[in-house]
């Protein structure tokens, strides 16, 4: 592929050492060819790659607020339409609509927009950044936020062991909507990202990509293990890797012996209260929806 059309994305950008929101945005993007329109949600991207006077961006881009990213691209997808209906774009060529969002700006405040553009059948790829809370605003927490979680929301403390709420199941709703195809990612199996975003490229309609990205920040590890931390989610099943395409289920890695749960929490201080006497429930709870989640992916 030439160098010159994968670097949608320039260095310079101001996100965290050790963040992997980069790596994702240019996998995705090196995963096509044609032209792209980028739509990107307020969040961690948006605001660490356009800093005033300066962007990152070598492709067209639109800052969308944190709620109406499916919107916007619903209104790009209806413009690409009506200049080919009035001869004013080539016709056969294809313009890709993407849309880059955080949990925050999907999970819960973008949800009702992202699922009107779903709905209606708009032509765009929507590829959700998920690092598990609002980090770009301090840590709180949101619907993608596991259950257990020290945020700023949801301290640990004498009264409190974290979030007390599950993590919403973002993709059985995604899926509801009828799509051709969605698929769950991981910033640590690049491969994998490059193969399904350039799946979803090569279809039409609306596509759906939940990514993991874990925050150095807020999840509280070193910044050189992002790729070793993400690695764990998906070795415990904690994060499945898995595609959905016209109503059938593919599992992309899966091991006989998973790894223990505890792996993947111990790594991080946002879940190092669970190990103290007196939360091991917790931890048993936090497995046993795991597993449960899995035997149901898995049948």
């Amino acid at each position: 592929m030439n160098k010159k059309l994968t670097e949608k994305l320039a260095p310079g950008h101001s996100t965290c050492a050790g963040c992997g929101i980069p790596a994702i945005v240019r996998t995705v993007l090196g995963a096509t060819d044609d032209p792209v329109i980028v739509v990107s949600v307020t969040g961690c991207l948006e605001v660490t790659s356009t800093l005033y006077p300066y962007s990152a961006w070598k492709v067209p881009f639109i800052h969308s607020a944190f709620e109406n990213g499916g919107a916007t691209a619903a209104g790009i997808d209806g413009a690409i339409k009506a200049l080919r209906k009035k001869n004013k774009l080539p016709a056969g060529k294809r313009i890709q609509v993407v849309v880059f969002a955080g949990d925050g700006g999907t999970y819960d405040i973008g949800l009702q927009s992202l699922s009107g553009a779903l709905e209606r059948g708009h032509d765009f790829l929507y590829v959700c950044y998920d690092n598990e809370a609002y980090m770009n605003t301090g840590g709180q927490r949101s619907g993608a936020t596991p259950y257990g979680a020290d945020t700023e929301t949801t301290p640990a403390g004498k009264n409190s062991f974290g979030k007390t709420e599950k993590r919403k199941d973002l993709m059985s709703i995604v899926i509801a909507h009828h799509i051709k195809y969605a698929a769950q990612a991981n910033v640590a199996y690049l491969a994998d990202l490059k193969m399904k975003a350039k799946k979803a490229f090569e279809m039409t309609g609306p596509r759906f990509l939940l990514v993991l990205q874990p925050c150095t920040n807020l999840w509280k590890y070193p910044t050189s293990e992002y790729v070793r931390i993400g690695k764990l989610a998906t070795e415990t099943n904690f994060w499945p890797l898995w595609e959905y395409l016209d109503g059938k289920y593919k599992i992309n890695w899966a091991t006989e012996n998973p790894k223990a749960l505890e792996e993947f929490l111990k790594t991080q201080g946002r879940f190092k209260h669970l190990f103290k006497p007196g939360n091991e429930k917790v931890i048993a709870e936090m497995q046993k929806e795991v597993d449960e989640e899995w035997k149901r992916l898995v049948n």
